[in-house]
């Protein structure tokens, strides 16, 4: 290969290594925009509520027992009886529940950042079944029993909107703030008549929860058999946890959701027992399921999949340049690449400016317009013909197209990639088949004056 296309090689491959160096710092710029949101999210949520788990109700029975402790008397050799005291809980788990909420989001903004809260009505009922005993087998006559009551965790308490009233047998009891429970965390409790705890018992419950949060709403299905409802206005939800829906509906209006489990598939009655007894929790809080309300259209991480194909996209624009140096025996100087180079970098600033205040899709058309039509007029002049440079744009144009293909598509992002990379090579293959590479620069291409006339 001769000098000249070496120099020339080697040159653009230079241009490409230093044009990295705005394109990292447009990617630091994209990190810093993106921490500056999620602190903004955070203090908006840490102002308001975080995102809520509901778990219970869980009903606590504490106890004291007479603990009979036999010793023997050194004089008279006969054995008495000195009694102590035990105190303890035992906790129960409803037979049945069921919550049926419905959830309205809005939109709490700070600056040009916008917090998507969530404001859910729910209602929860369900019913006890204790068993005779309490399901003491032994030493039961030792047993005294303190007046019983219903705890109720809630992750943020700051997001209850409503004045709670537990509906128990057609009794209203006010709840209070706290659980007591230190494995429940923060909530709610109320307490309730005391129990003949010699027989068995139903206790039938119910009570409406108004709850605001951000993020997620998660309900841990505390019951024996659990039938969780959520309607939304939120046509973009998310689910998380353990379970899916077991049905669900979206459309441009919200979504509905239905979730249905039982202890055969949660196991939690175990995993309260290994909660309460040995301090390991992360099972029990962990079978919780619900649905998220992050907003899927983040510009921030499309803008930073953007810029990763950024050297793709200088590579293919200056093998396109080339292309029309070769073919056409023209002579594009290194300045001018770089002119090229850097606005195809500017189109990634642009994306991100303009998406934080009018959303993705019309920042890329709106970026992508620019740079091509800046680009299109440029190359017109570099390379002395309209139908070059035209030729050029509308390529520059399918390249924009295609990569916003590649972000919209993330299950298909790779086929299309793959395809892309070689397809322009199959084009650049044919187009310099019959080019000969030794002779390229030997002859040197004379370079063209800038001539508007002759443009236009």
């Amino acid at each position: 290969m001769n000098k000249n296309l070496t120099i020339k090689l080697g040159a653009i491959g230079l241009l490409i290594l230093l044009l990295l160096v705005p394109l990292l710092m447009i990617d630091g710029v994209i990190d810093d925009r993106q921490q500056l949101r999620d602190g903004v999210l955070e203090d908006i949520a840490r102002s308001s509520s975080y995102s809520q788990q509901l778990s219970g109700p869980v009903m606590v029975v504490p106890y004291r027992k007479v603990v009979h402790n036999w010793k023997i008397n050194d004089k008279t050799n006969q054995r008495y009886d000195e009694p102590g005291e035990e105190r303890g809980r035992l906790y129960f788990l409803p037979e049945r529940f069921e919550l049926d909420g419905q959830v309205q989001t809005e939109l709490r903004a700070r600056g040009i950042y916008e917090a998507r809260l969530f404001h859910a009505d729910n209602r929860i009922n369900g019913h006890f079944s204790l068993p005779a005993q309490l399901g003491i087998k032994e030493d039961f006559i030792d047993y005294q029993f303190d007046a019983p009551f219903l705890a109720v965790g809630i992750s943020d308490i700051r997001g209850i909107e409503n004045a709670l009233k537990l509906e128990l047998d057609g009794q209203r009891l006010d709840f209070v703030p706290g659980t007591q429970v230190g494995w429940l965390g923060e909530g709610v409790r109320v307490t309730l008549p005391l129990l003949d705890a010699s027989k068995a018992t139903e206790l039938a419950f119910g009570f409406d929860l108004r709850l605001q949060g951000t993020g997620s709403l998660q309900v841990l299905p505390v019951g024996k058999s659990s039938s969780v409802s959520l309607t939304a206005n939120w046509p973009h939800p998310s689910f998380v946890g353990n379970f899916l829906p077991a049905k669900r509906e979206i459309n441009d209006a919200g979504f509905s959701a239905d979730w249905q489990t039982t202890f055969f598939s949660t196991n939690l009655q175990d995993a309260m027992s290994r909660c309460v007894s040995s301090n390991d929790c992360e099972a029990f809080n962990g079978r919780s399921f619900g649905v998220s309300f992050i907003d899927p259209v983040d510009q921030y991480l499309k803008s930073d999949r953007a810029i990763k194909y950024a050297l793709l996209f200088i590579v293919l624009t200056f093998a396109g340049f080339f292309l029309f140096e070769v073919l056409k025996s023209l002579a594009v100087h290194p300045v001018q690449y770089a002119l090229v180079g850097v606005a195809l970098a500017f189109f990634y600033l642009l994306l991100l400016s303009l998406s934080e205040h009018i959303g993705f899709g019309p920042a890329y058309l709106l970026s992508a317009s620019g740079c091509v039509l800046l680009i299109g007029f440029y190359v017109c002049h570099v390379l002395h013909s309209v139908r070059h440079g035209l030729s050029f744009s509308a390529g520059l144009a399918a390249l924009y197209g295609l990569l916003y293909g590649l972000l919209s598509a993330e299950d298909y992002a790779l086929l299309m990639g793959s395809l892309l990379l070689f397809g322009l090579l199959g084009v650049f293959m044919v187009l310099t088949r019959k080019l000969d590479w030794y002779g390229i620069g030997q002859k040197p291409a004379k370079p063209l004056e800038f001539d508007i006339g002759a443009v236009q």
